[in-house]
């Protein structure tokens, strides 16, 4: 199975194969998964929107130290919010505090800043040149276009809908991850606080193949040959597989995660705010269901992913899947315990 003639970008990059392999933040998309996706044809892609500067660029100098392949750092999109009424913080401490307590948990401090800072972020990005750039969230400003242009790295953006799409593609990204409601992980949504628009990868493709005239790489519910089939024959140029790595021996998923992933083929996933304000898909568990019932004690992205920091960490090392974001796809089967290589090879044989 091989890339479409016409996915230039894949092409220029040398892969193997048409699959980036997730960035997966927060854990699983550990140094050694990234640098065996790029060293077995895929490319590697490191979610770093959780790092500084300087842990990103040691992330990077790791991998390359494993690897002369090609690999890829993602970011978010940073969406600026005022700092947290009192009365709002005081509605979020009230609703977690069981848990808290549960977790043998002090009561929370959260100030501002909320999230990394993106231009020291991007200029690290900078310095390491990746073979892409890719970000969820939105459209990186103007500026920041032209300085990665200027550096010769490779651009792809994120969309949930056609409008994210061309909204893209006139920002001058070089390919499009399209990411349909059965991807686990952030909903790539531009608005923090919209509705979810909800469309299915096949219908993402069928309104955006033929209009946006860039390489379009398929994401969500892809976990076997038939579906890498499916979507390239449908008119993308490359997929995007994160759920299928998780359970690889390379990534750095939780002991707790992994137990709940593997737990059964029939993974129960849906969408929340509730570990982070912002629309995730996930396994269903205690804190998702529990906290879905109270919105109002959810803050907004993305201060209620740094106001649950501590019960996610707290609820790891107690091995506790109860408090985490178990982030995962809608895709049904076992998962793959193996070498993320040789995960590769099966999805990739002819």
């Amino acid at each position: 199975m091989s890339a479409p003639s016409d996915s230039n970008l894949f092409r220029k990059l040398g892969l193997k194969h048409p699959l980036i392999v997730a960035p997966m933040a927060g854990g699983p998309s550990s140094v050694d998964l990234v640098a065996s996706a790029s060293a077995a044809g895929a490319l590697g892609a490191m979610g770093g929107a959780y790092s500084n500067a300087a842990a990103i660029e040691a992330f990077a100098a790791q991998v390359r130290q494993r690897t002369d392949r090609p690999f890829s750092i993602n970011l978010f999109i940073p969406h600026s919010i005022p700092d947290i009424a009192a009365d709002r913080l005081a509605r979020a401490v009230e609703a977690t505090a069981r848990y808290r307590q549960e977790l043998e948990l002090p009561s929370p401090r959260l100030e501002a800043p909320y999230e990394e800072d993106f231009d020291a972020q991007f200029e690290a990005v900078l310095r390491i040149k990746p073979a892409c750039f890719s970000f969820v969230f939105g459209l990186l400003p103007g500026d920041h276009v032209r300085e990665a242009k200027k550096a010769g790295i490779p651009l792809i953006g994120t969309a949930t809908t056609l409008d994210e799409a061309r909204a893209l593609e006139d920002s001058g990204v070089d390919a499009v991850t399209l990411q349909g409601f059965e991807a686990g992980g952030h909903r790539g949504i531009f608005d923090a606080s919209a509705a979810d628009p909800k469309i299915g990868l096949r219908d993402l493709l069928a309104q955006c193949v033929g209009t946006v005239r860039l390489p379009l790489i398929a994401a969500g519910g892809i976990m076997t040959s038939a579906d890498i089939r499916a979507v390239l024959k449908a008119g993308a140029q490359a997929v995007q597989m994160g759920t299928a790595f998780l359970a690889c021996t390379e990534a750095g998923t939780s002991a707790p995660y992994r137990r709940k992933l593997l737990e059964t083929a029939e993974r129960r996933t849906r969408t929340t705010r509730a570990f982070s304000g912002r629309f995730a898909r996930g396994i269903e568990n205690r804190f998702m269901n529990e906290m879905d019932g109270k919105p109002e004690g959810i803050l907004p992205f993305p201060a209620q992913n740094k106001f649950t920091r501590d019960m996610r960490g707290a609820s790891t090392a107690k091995g506790l899947p109860d408090f985490l974001s178990l982030w995962s796809g809608t895709g049904r089967g076992e998962l793959w315990q193996g070498s993320a290589a040789t995960l590769i090879d099966r999805l990739f044989v002819e």
